[in-house]
């Protein structure tokens, strides 16, 4: 029997092979700091979508990376970093917007519950492949309008049918490509370090 091809150790994320033996604790804060942060500056990557309050943003993106790549517990953390301090004030939201209540805030929402299930997942190898990617990624994506489709219709007053068109549907094309991108990038990190499980 050969030792020669061990497979990768399970319950490990891409953040948790940054060195820090010594630093944890810091390494952790900048890491929750630098996910928020990117979310942010994601969500600034906004185009208007005709009879829709929601643009098309970056946002979802970055979110479900930093709960991929954080791991459950520090994609938690950062979403939830990034979701309050917006709510604060910091017009870090979709097109530099901020507080809490608008049109959009729903998917802000999704975006800390959907980084937190991709994190776990992650964690079981759901970044490893192409095909585990692809699934992590469209599970996220619908934890996200399962949370900001609801809450769209009812802070504007919106039957199902029309959140669903105005919410939903025109983000369908945008999310595939998204996932299209995960799906390159994630597995091919793993594969580049070496950790493929």
């Amino acid at each position: 029997m050969s030792t020669a091809a061990a497979p990768a150790r399970t319950g490990v994320v891409l953040a948790d092979l940054l060195p820090a033996a010594r630093h944890r604790y810091a390494v952790d804060t900048a890491l929750v700091l630098g996910g928020a942060a990117l979310t942010g500056i994601a969500a600034q990557i906004a185009v208007p979508i005709p009879h829709s309050p929601v643009p098309v943003t970056g946002q979802t993106f970055a979110a479900l990376l930093v709960g991929t790549a954080l791991g459950a517990r520090r994609g938690f953390l950062s979403l939830a970093v990034y979701a309050l301090v917006g709510m604060a004030g910091m017009p870090w939201f979709a097109g530099g917007t901020s507080g809490a209540g608008g049109a959009s805030f729903g998917y802000v929402l999704g975006m800390l519950l959907a980084a937190t299930v991709v994190g776990g997942l992650a964690r079981r190898g759901g970044d490893r492949s192409v095909p585990r990617t692809a699934g992590t990624m469209v599970l996220g994506s619908a934890i996200i309008y399962a949370v900001g489709v609801p809450y769209l219709a009812l802070s504007t007053g919106m039957s199902a049918s029309a959140a669903i068109a105005a919410g939903l549907t025109p983000f369908l094309l945008g999310d595939a490509l998204k996932a299209a991108l995960a799906m390159g990038a994630l597995p091919a990190s793993w594969k580049l370090l070496g950790r493929r499980g």
